[in-house]
């Protein structure tokens, strides 16, 4: 016979086994009643814990007291657009572990640009399903937990790491010295300098190549399919219509 604690041990953890995002915290800034109601329902059926904020100016106050795991931004809001939210919500020292997410219907190409300069983690075009939307949730804050929490990769892929070393112009996996070509070297260098931040396709060639060097439009892409070939497709992201990532 289990005694009342023990049972209230197991009937937690049996919970949280099956709802494991039971206290996840999500704050949404839209100001669409429509569109936060619907999200809402759709994150409480899996357990999130939901707040919201109808314009980007009430949004940063209220992640300021509540220090959600993942922000849902929009765009076009009145008071404070979302672009300027987010560069103030990524100022604050105490949501530096939030995720920022821009959930808008601006789909250009320079809207995301510009989203992810700003700071953003992802962005997502609406509409979107609400199945779809709940797995690109699920996959940023896996991301968020990969972060927070190293030690849940095993220390096989701590060995297979990359390492640079720019006054030798090596690159180093595990033991392993691998010599690069100077601007594949260069890029891989500039990705890596900040893993996880987009860079985008113009400032990757002005920061490799310069401004005085005239080279096609497919040269990045050479380079980055040459540094696939030797780490793998899993390190370098592509961002469609924007540019790259490195990923450890």
């Amino acid at each position: 016979m289990l005694s009342k604690i023990e049972e209230n041990v197991v009937k937690e953890y049996s919970f949280r086994y099956f709802y494991p995002t039971m206290g996840t915290s999500v704050l949404i800034i839209d100001d669409e009643p429509d569109i936060r109601m619907l999200i809402r329902y759709n994150l409480e059926k899996e357990g999130y814990v939901v707040l919201e904020a109808e314009n980007g100016k009430a949004g940063v106050e209220l992640a300021k007291s509540n220090i959600p795991d993942l922000i849902l931004l929009d765009v076009m809001m009145p008071e404070m657009d979302g672009m300027e939210a987010c560069e103030l919500l990524k100022q604050v020292s105490s949501l530096q572990n939030t995720m920022i997410c821009f959930l808008t219907a601006r789909g250009e190409d320079y809207s995301q640009i510009a989203g992810f300069q700003v700071g953003a983690d992802d962005y997502i075009t609406k509409p979107v399903k609400p199945k779809v939307l709940l797995s690109r949730i699920a996959a940023i804050l896996r991301r968020r937990q990969a972060n927070l929490d190293p030690t849940t990769k095993n220390s096989d892929e701590a060995e297979d790491r990359l390492r640079i070393d720019k006054d030798q112009y090596l690159v180093f996996r595990g033991k392993e010295e691998i010599s690069l070509p100077r601007k594949e070297f260069e890029l891989l260098s500039l990705l890596m300098s900040q893993p996880g931040k987009v860079f985008h396709r113009d400032d990757i060639m002005i920061k490799v190549w310069g401004v005085d060097v005239i080279v096609g439009d497919r040269t990045i892409d050479v380079h980055i399919r040459k540094l696939r070939e030797k780490f793998g497709d899993s390190c370098i992201k592509t961002v469609k219509g924007v540019g790259y990532k490195y990923e450890e």
